[in-house]
């Protein structure tokens, strides 16, 4: 029944599928054509359904404890919400990853043509390592990952990329969900990148107490400012001056990046804006002073090398896109802009990584 399971699941990378005879033949296959065929235990079910943000599919029941059903989830790596009579299930027998600010069930399923993002075993491979440092902004300890390439030598001093996740998810998305690490290592190996430390901290930063939480998802950009930069730089032998320092990030992250790269050109030389914003309209009437340097455009295109804007075409938010296309009309401002087949998903941030890292500290 089972095809590969995922290297980059959040659970267990090698797992066994349960024990016979009490969790029965349950998991997932990824059809030649795309589709994937589900087959679920739930003895006392009325119905079971994969519910793909509001596009649900009925299973069908096989036996008195078996559900299966065929399902196009589409290409590329896909959430879905397993439905048991109504109420969401997260199934221990599937891939289970991070977003929709909760765990969930996902498939990562194979986009023709792309292989770049494979692990692959003829290449070196980096590590990924968590770390703890506590913030002055929240009043507590806050977690990131660091990627470090093959050849980390502690005596060399090395740029940094700080990479953002979206809303809803946290440090790990890139990693899981976004493949960063082996399409880094594979860039590397093809020598199209340089070798950099690439720091991904938890953008849905949340004070200990005071603010509220709504609030709160803004404070990653004083979370990085403050304490997350001078971690890295105490911690890491990096260069500090901003021709070797970037951030990047999609949705959430992308406004974050906006924020803090546009507002801050004296620190950060490189910015990528993945399926996002330079201004985010759906917060009502909020003051973004960031947006002040687009209007100089001989301080702005000094000040970065490469400010990269990349968007899926079915993106819901594609408008928004648009929308900053509109504004920065005729303003004389140095910037690429990229376009790519795909939604508000995975699939595309994969693409925008693979795309935005040849790009730096050159």
């Amino acid at each position: 029944m089972y095809t590969n399971w995922p290297l980059d699941t959040a659970v267990s990378f090698d797992p066994y599928f349960g024990e016979p005879g009490r969790d029965g033949d349950q998991g997932w296959e990824i059809l030649p054509d795309g589709k994937v065929r589900f087959h679920i235990k739930a003895p006392d079910a009325r119905e079971v359904a994969i519910d793909q943000f509001g596009h649900v599919t009925p299973l069908t029941r096989v036996s008195d404890e078996m559900w299966e059903g065929e399902v196009d989830l589409g290409r590329g790596f896909k959430y879905f919400f397993l439905k048991v009579d109504g109420c969401d299930v997260l199934n221990p027998y599937l891939p289970i990853g991070y977003g929709c600010c909760r765990p969930m069930n996902f498939v990562d399923v194979p986009v023709p043509g792309e292989d770049w993002n494979q692990l692959r075993n003829d290449v070196p491979h980096g590590s990924v390592a968590r770390h703890y440092y506590f913030s002055t902004v929240t009043g507590k300890t806050e977690s990131c990952l660091v990627y470090l390439p093959a050849t980390y030598d502690a005596q060399k001093r090395y740029p940094v990329l700080y990479l953002q996740h979206g809303y809803g998810e946290n440090e790990t998305g890139w990693v899981y969900q976004g493949h960063l690490a082996r399409i880094a290592d594979n860039l590397l190996s093809e020598g199209r990148m340089e070798e950099m430390i690439i720091v991904m901290g938890c953008g849905m930063a949340q004070p200990q107490s005071g603010a509220s939480r709504e609030m709160g998802r803004m404070l990653f950009p004083q979370v990085l400012l403050t304490d997350l930069i001078p971690y890295i730089e105490s911690r890491f032998p990096v260069l500090t001056d901003k021709w070797h320092r970037a951030m990047a990030g999609l949705s959430m992250g992308s406004y974050q990046t906006s924020i803090v790269t546009l507002s801050n050109p004296d620190l950060f030389g490189y910015a990528g804006v993945f399926s996002g914003f330079l201004s985010f309209r759906h917060r009502g009437n909020v003051e973004e002073k960031h947006l002040a340097l687009l209007e100089d455009a001989a301080k702005f295109n000094e000040s970065f090398r490469v400010f990269y804007r990349a968007m899926g075409t079915e993106d819901n938010f594609f408008q928004s896109f648009v929308d900053d296309d509109a504004m920065l009309q005729d303003k004389g401002l140095n910037m690429e802009r990229q376009l790519f087949p795909g939604g508000h998903d995975w699939s595309v941030w994969r693409r925008c990584i693979y795309n935005f890292l040849p790009k730096l500290f050159k």
